[in-house]
């Protein structure tokens, strides 16, 4: 205890909270206020009946008083109803029960399965000596046999009724061996409790509390006790998913395709009457707005990771803007009369949305792509990015190029160009890079536009001349990096003949031996890997060779 008191945690209070942060730790304690309040309220009858029978069951209290870690490292005791024998094993004993332990009662066996013993929590949570949900508690004198980093983490946010760890291992009992039940709880159980209790408190929010409480509700049914619930689950559970995937850009959709019509209603105004009302106007954007955003979703889209989509997922977009455009157009025909909202301004709306709903999707890509081509066409001017030059346009090049316009590495690195020593290329644009020369130009074009990094990707060349080339590279003064041959290896249907790994039947010589090994040298300078695996087998017999007994005399 006196650890404990003396290992407060400052940092973690130090630490100022950002507004989300503010926001969502004020609606998780309001939860727990709410659930606390009323749960001990409605559960008073349970309380009553559980505690009458634990008196009849065994002498002793109703309750069970431990010290447990909270907050910061400061001790609290937790409560839970007694299901234990009140002796002195049961108080002072292992803080860790197996299976059959012979200090659970009878009535304390089911309060355990069923996880009634727990409710009483409700009180330390009313306290704010816990939360709903949070990392379990753990005894003293096993909180102190975690690893300080890890301490200091999980010990940063109130201990909880339940968490993602206690949903998996709430069989645990089961899980261990009554003769040494601590030490194979140290060494099999709690590693893996530490990193799920990790994974939360890095991760946790509002929505995900929700998800576990549902999850543990699941957990606790007779029906599906045994059922086993998948660890990312619990992390992003049904609430989370249906908010990210679905909720967020019903959102976003609906307000993107209301101020479309909006736009186009004021547009519309300028040429010819509209008799709707701004009330009117209002409610018909903000229903055709919904509409959109509904054929949207079954069009999938919300399921798409819009940072990183291909270019041809706007088409889907586009396509369901069109779907979206002609049934409201159908549906004007066959319900409105001619003069309430025209042919024309759905039509207006739907290309305005379709606009919207790319802006909102590719904005990063948009934004990251202009910002590139405005420094590609400043010619002579000075980027804060690191500059980088390709040495190859083919198929390893344009991968080099993808690679480095993704979001991460496009704010640090800017691709200048590339050099091919094919002729008919020079001038021209590979994904808008321009080909500024050949390898012969490596020198001058590494000190004219000032170039930082050298990515080398050209393989489909002989071993010498990928080795001069890249020895060419490592003369100037950038820094090389080389991409892996991953085209060829992908092209080359049979990268390891069978031939090649049967024995031949006639040894290698010494002059054969001193080729293969020069070859693979040479090789893995140039970082030619698929080389290295065709010529590897060689090697290998020629080692095996010199094992063996009747070449000793030949050393």
């Amino acid at each position: 205890m006196d650890y404990f008191e003396n290992k407060i945690l400052k940092v973690q209070e130090e630490q100022p909270l950002n507004l989300i942060k503010r926001v969502d730790c004020f609606f998780r304690r309001a939860l727990d206020l709410l659930v606390a309040v009323l749960g001990l309220i409605f559960l008073s009858p349970l309380f009553l009946w559980v505690s009458i029978r634990i008196k009849r069951d065994s002498p002793g209290p109703v309750f069970f008083q431990g010290l447990r870690a909270g907050l910061h490292g400061k001790p609290f005791y937790i409560i839970k109803f007694r299901t234990m024998y009140d002796e002195e094993s049961s108080n002072n004993g292992l803080q860790v029960t197996a299976q059959d332990d012979d200090r659970i009662t009878p009535l304390g066996k089911f309060l355990r399965d069923s996880k009634l013993n727990e409710l009483p929590q409700l009180w330390n949570v009313l306290r704010g000596d816990m939360s709903l949900v949070g990392p379990r508690p753990e005894a003293l004198s096993i909180a102190s046999l975690w690893p300080e980093d890890i301490r200091n983490v999980i010990l940063s946010v109130r201990p909880g009724i339940t968490s993602p760890a206690s949903v998996l291992y709430r069989t645990e009992e089961k899980l261990l061996n009554q003769e040494n039940v601590m030490e194979e709880y140290v060494r099999s159980i709690l590693p893996s409790k530490l990193r799920l209790d990790l994974l939360y408190v890095r991760n946790r929010s509002f929505l995900s509390d929700i998800d576990v409480i549902f999850w543990t509700a699941i957990a606790l049914l007779p029906a599906l006790r045994n059922k086993e619930i998948a660890e990312p689950k619990l992390f992003w559970g049904p609430l989370s998913l249906f908010v990210t995937r679905f909720m967020s850009w019903f959102v976003i959709d609906t307000a993107v395709v209301f101020v479309s019509a909006l736009v186009a209603e004021l547009i519309w105004r300028t040429s010819i009457p509209i008799n709707l009302g701004y009330a009117n106007a209002f409610l018909a954007s903000l229903l055709i707005g919904l509409f959109f955003s509904l054929i949207n979703a079954l069009f999938g889209l919300n399921l798409v990771t819009w940072s990183r989509a291909a270019a041809g997922d706007a088409l889907v977009l586009g396509f369901s803007a069109a779907i979206s455009t002609g049934l409201l157009v159908l549906l004007k025909i066959w319900l409105l009369e001619k003069d309430v909202l025209p042919v024309g301004l759905l039509i207006t709306t739907g290309l305005l949305s379709f606009f919207g709903f790319v802006v909102a999707r590719y904005r990063e890509r948009l934004i990251t792509g202009a910002a590139t081509r405005w420094f590609s066409l400043r010619s002579g001017s000075k980027s804060l990015a690191e500059r980088v030059l390709i040495v190859g346009a083919g198929d390893n090049g344009e991968l080099a190029i993808w690679l480095f316009n993704r979001h991460r590495l496009a704010a640090t690195f800017n691709v200048v160009g590339i050099i091919d020593d094919d002729p008919r290329k020079l001038g021209m644009r590979v994904n808008g890079v321009p080909i500024l020369g050949s390898t012969a130009d490596l020198q001058d074009i590494v000190t004219k536009f000032d170039i930082g990094v050298i990515v080398y990707t050209i393989y489909n060349i002989s071993p010498a001349d990928r080795y001069r080339l890249i020895r060419q590279c490592e003369r100037t003064s950038a820094r090389l990096v080389i991409i892996p041959d991953v085209m060829t290896q992908l092209y080359d249907n049979h990268p390891i003949p069978i031939n090649l790994i049967k024995v031949r039947e006639n040894p290698l010589s010494i002059e054969e031996k001193k080729q293969y090994i020069n070859k693979i040298e040479l090789l893995a300078r140039s970082g030619d890997l698929d080389g290295i695996l065709r010529l590897t087998p060689y090697l290998r017999e020629a080692l095996d060779q010199e094992k063996r007994p009747e070449n000793k005399y030949n050393q």
